[in-house]
């Protein structure tokens, strides 16, 4: 009884913050109206491994409330890379990102072998989107405008649905993937802050 509890607190909080985890890094964005430190690839890739693993989940009819949330994330990176384009002053290239995410997403189910290899490269497609925003701080020496509470609520999901994993399909593939994305959503965090605090006391110095 106590475990089903849980389950439905780390199910019911994790949808309930991944209805909002993109917009800090929204409203920071429209604030600055510029997408300083946000690295695009990072979010193309972001996007790739969120419709590989809702394609996944929905293809071997897992139960819905261990994916609910990928939909939601989905419609905000989309937004997301509307408003870089945007700010970068290349919103014509949305049309080329949609028709190849579109197409892709409709390949992955044509034969079972094709999702399942995707699957398999999910985890290394998410790291990749992890470890381009860090190689974007890193040469900037910079968080830019990059939004450390959009990444602090990212690690918490992942930490919550390692539990939900666990109890529920116990699915190996899945449980590393998120494994390795908590580990690399909090090492994104904690450069952010590192950057940010350094930003900060730069300034209070110059003044």
């Amino acid at each position: 009884m106590q475990s089903d509890t849980l389950l439905h607190i780390a199910n019911f909080s994790t949808l309930l913050v991944c209805m909002v985890l993109k917009f800090p890094q929204i409203f920071v964005l429209m604030r600055a109206k510029c997408s300083t430190g946000i690295s695009l690839n990072s979010l193309l890739l972001e996007l790739i491994g969120f419709i590989v693993f809702v394609t996944y989940q929905m293809y071997y009819d897992y139960p819905p409330p261990t994916y609910l949330e990928y939909p939601i994330l989905i419609a905000q990176d989309v937004f997301l890379l509307l408003l870089i384009l945007h700010y970068n002053g290349s919103l014509r290239q949305s049309l080329v990102y949609a028709l190849l995410l579109v197409g892709g997403w409709r390949l992955l189910t044509v034969e079972r072998w094709i999702i399942d290899l995707a699957m398999s490269l999910c985890t290394f497609i998410s790291a990749a989107s992890k470890f381009a925003q860090l190689q974007c701080m890193w040469s900037s020496k910079d968080a830019g405008q990059v939004s450390a509470l959009s990444w602090a609520m990212a690690t918490y999901t992942c930490m919550a649905r390692i539990y939900t994993t666990t109890v529920t399909t116990g699915d190996m593939q899945v449980l590393v993937r998120f494994v390795a994305m908590t580990l690399l959503n909090l090492w994104v965090l904690l450069t952010v802050i590192y950057y940010q605090q350094r930003r900060s006391s730069s300034s209070k110095k110059d003044d």
